[in-house]
């Protein structure tokens, strides 16, 4: 099944059950929010799950674009993306976790052929103390005949240390070879999918959990981690999304296969931060930017230092503009490229300025703390290019 698919079976499943869809905000939070980018479905949410009413209604669902850096590093397995997808459901108040759960079964078995005896589900056990154990998701599961695993610090969920939170049940597909034969926490071939959150409380600043004024279902699954196991790929970066880079990109440079899924992550994903308006600076989401466009840079380099994001492909530029809905009379692949041929000049001579201090006779020994703070502040090097300069 090919992603447009899957996400107008998504879309068309929930509407029939009253859902009213909303659109997909961009990756930029509301104004007064302290977040960089927008990191869930949920999160243009949360004051209709903090009790305001929604226009639309209490049944919800949609796609969001997100952005999310806590990530970085892992970028480059099997299931990780800078920029994804998520596709999301909302009970505002309105119904109960259990019937997410069975609705959310019935969309994998039925309308995408996922086999049920791939899956497997997680809930939780209680903390102990003052919540206790999810005990009708648990009943569900086993009413449907999916094996059922209880954990504790897995299955509650936050958004942060203060905020809406409550226990959730996560839905996994098998991706291995041969029937599966251990539980999600013992087995990392087991892929987290869906996570079903039933939103019942507030935690404080103090720690302290409070009920919420209404019980809330927050459902966020993740499209091209889903997309790719259903198309049979060992990887998001072989989905079907990334057909035009893994044809277009091996053949402009020749890439070890991690640096491949790097370097195609993070150019597809700064595509997507330049067509949500946002411009390369030294703070902010500007230099979330510019470090993902260095990172590619940093790799590109590595081995011909010839190479340059200005190669890139328009057909690729135009790809992802068009899958985001961001190709606009302002937003045009000429201009994406013409901002990425500006970072690496400017990326080049921050080089060529780095070597040179860097070839100083204070920064030849081991470098302190003080010493990474004084180039940054004074000579604008971060600390990973200043690494990657003196091992280089």
């Amino acid at each position: 099944m090919r992603t447009e698919q899957l996400v107008r079976t998504f879309v068309e499943f929930y509407e029939e059950r009253g859902h009213r869809r909303i659109t997909g905000s961009t990756l930029l939070p509301p104004p007064g929010d302290p977040v960089l980018f927008t990191t869930s479905g949920m999160h243009p949410l949360t004051p209709y799950l903090e009790g305001r009413p929604h226009p639309l209604g209490r049944r919800l669902v949609n796609v969001q674009r997100c952005l999310r850096t806590t990530d970085l590093d892992e970028v480059g397995d099997a299931t990780h993306l800078t920029v994804f997808e998520m596709l999301g459901t909302w009970s505002l108040g309105d119904y109960e976790g259990p019937a997410s759960l069975e609705w959310g079964y019935g969309l994998l078995t039925e309308g995408l052929g996922v086999d049920p005896g791939l899956l497997h589900a997680t809930v939780f056990a209680g903390d102990g103390r003052t919540i206790g154990p999810d005990t009708a998701s648990l009943e569900l599961w086993q009413g449907l005949g999916v094996p059922v695993e209880p954990t504790v610090e897995d299955n509650w969920w936050s958004n942060g240390p203060v905020g809406p939170c409550g226990p959730d049940s996560e839905i996994f597909l098998w991706s291995g070879d041969g029937p599966p034969r251990s539980t999600p926490t013992r087995d990392d071939r087991w892929v987290e999918v869906w996570n079903h959150v039933t939103m019942t409380h507030r935690r404080l600043g103090d720690g302290t959990l409070v009920p919420l004024p209404q019980r809330n279902v927050d459902t966020g699954l993740g499209l091209e981690r889903l997309a790719s196991l259903l198309q049979g790929k060992p990887s998001v970066f072989e989905g079907d999304l990334f057909d035009p880079w893994r044809r277009l990109v091996p053949a402009l440079w020749d890439l070890d296969e991690p640096s491949l899924r790097l370097v195609c992550d993070h150019l597809r994903s700064a595509v997507v931060i330049l067509g949500d308006g946002v411009r390369p600076a030294n703070t902010g989401r500007g230099y979330v930017l510019r470090r993902l466009v260095r990172r590619v840079l940093t790799v590109l380099r590595r081995d011909d230092p010839s190479r340059g994001v200005g190669d890139l492909p328009e057909e690729l530029v135009r790809h992802t503009l068009d899958h985001f809905r961001q190709d606009t009379r302002e937003m045009r692949p000429g201009y994406v490229l013409g901002v990425l041929r500006e970072e690496e000049d400017r990326f080049g001579r921050l080089l060529e300025r780095g070597r040179q201090v860097l070839a100083r006779a204070r920064f030849q020994g081991p470098l302190t703390e003080e010493d990474f703070h004084y180039l940054h502040d004074t000579h604008g090097l971060p600390r990973e290019l200043i690494t990657s300069l003196r091992e280089g």
